[in-house]
């Protein structure tokens, strides 16, 4: 039996990232892991541009102007935002202009339009200004050939925002890991189907395949299998010819229809290890079959989630190169106690909300506690009991 951080080392040390890319619109790009640094291509703005509206002037005209001694300039013209001024401003002149809009040759200042008064095609200026003072210099942003965005750099908005004001419309992305999941079990029947005596709905394949669309990704193969091994090892098979990972649940423990230790005889593979100090979910096994990871969880309902969670995301961030899919922990106040029994790490259902948590202790074969379960709270092998109002190590679903 081995620690989580050893299962989790094994995985990660046996899975490679995925290499090939992919061109997709910037409009779907969130989410997704940059394969090839964003350089700019020209100065942004490309050109000076007024941060406000008023009036664009040479300094040197306005460097004594005051309330009681205003400086008086002809307005030679008005220019919008996305509109260029194709004259010269002189000495004694000046142009209307709005934010945004390109400051003009000739022009070294913009005056706000609060410290004027225009009448009669002149403006007075009520305040003296410094060279480039409320002046946007081209590449003020940024200057051709900077790097902007790094390539592993997972797209969000900001970063989709940058690409776009490079003028890109797609961007160059790792692609998806391609993930199958195949539940076992006899006593467990896909939802919408006639539940006869002795079985009960699945909940595993939902939640892992849920859980990959959260993560932004997709399960290629989402499906059920009987506890048949040499059906199991087929299914398998078929799976490792379009996956980069396999995720089981189910069949993982000792008894007669825990079939994942035949399967892994019948396909002729090394374990990678097998039983994790861990409650639940202890009984997780892994190995790889022609290159790809093959990941058996516990079929126990929260088991399968804890083993999800701790095992198949940092394999998931290994694949994309995305270090965020790993869980995130911090320290919390528990709302309420806690006793438990045996000497096995054991990460608990819970509820954060501002740096409070509480505990959600049902049987691990249950599943409604779910609905509201935000974090797993660990508990660790030494911890009989835990208080309200002590502290604890969450991770953050």
């Amino acid at each position: 039996m081995i620690q989580i951080e050893e299962a989790q080392e094994i995985l990660v040390n046996h899975t490679e990232r995925i290499a090939e890319t992919e061109q997709v619109s910037i409009w779907e790009a969130a989410g997704r892991t940059l394969a090839k640094d964003a350089i700019a291509d020209e100065d942004q703005p490309p050109f000076p541009r007024s941060p406000l509206d008023g009036y664009a002037m040479k300094a040197a005209d306005i460097d004594k102007a005051s309330k009681e001694a205003p400086a008086k300039l002809e307005v030679i013209g008005k220019i919008f935002a996305g509109y260029v001024f194709e004259g010269v401003v002189g000495h004694g002149q000046a142009l209307r202009l709005m934010t945004g809009a390109p400051i003009p040759e000739g022009a070294d200042t913009v005056i706000r339009q609060e410290d004027t008064e225009e009448t009669d095609g002149k403006v007075s200026i009520f305040v003296s200004s410094k060279p480039y003072k409320n002046y946007c210099p081209a590449g003020e942003d940024y200057k051709a050939g900077d790097v902007l965005l790094k390539e592993g750099s997972v797209l969000n908005a900001g970063k989709i925002a940058v690409l776009s004001s490079l003028g890109r419309t797609e961007a160059e992305v790792y692609r998806r890991p391609k993930v199958s999941v195949i539940a076992t079990g006899d006593e467990v029947v896909a939802p919408g189907e006639t539940l006869a005596a002795g079985k009960i709905y699945d909940s595993n394949l939902a939640y892992i395949s849920i859980r990959l669309k959260e993560l932004g990704m997709k399960a290629v193969i989402s499906e059920h299998c009987a506890d048949e091994a040499e059906v199991m090892a087929e299914r398998i098979k078929a799976a490792a010819k379009i996956s980069d990972l396999i995720i089981t649940t189910g069949g993982v423990s000792v008894g007669e229809k825990d079939i994942m230790h035949d399967v892994a005889d019948i396909l002729k593979v090394e374990r990678l290890f097998w039983n994790v100090n861990i409650k639940p979910g202890k009984p997780t096994l892994a190995f790889v079959y022609k290159g790809v990871t093959v990941l058996c969880l516990s079929g126990n309902p929260y088991g399968a989630v804890v083993n999800f969670e701790l095992l198949a995301r940092p394999v998931l961030a290994k694949l994309t190169g995305n270090c965020g899919l790993v869980m995130k922990k911090k320290k919390a106040i528990l709302n309420n106690g806690f006793s438990k029994t045996g000497g096995k790490r054991r990460f608990v259902r819970g509820h954060l909300e501002d740096n409070k948590v509480t505990v959600f202790e049902q049987p691990s074969g249950t599943i409604s506690t779910m609905a509201e379960c935000n974090c797993f709270i660990e508990f660790g092998p030494d911890t009989p009991e835990a208080l309200e109002g002590s502290e604890a190590e969450v991770y953050i679903l």
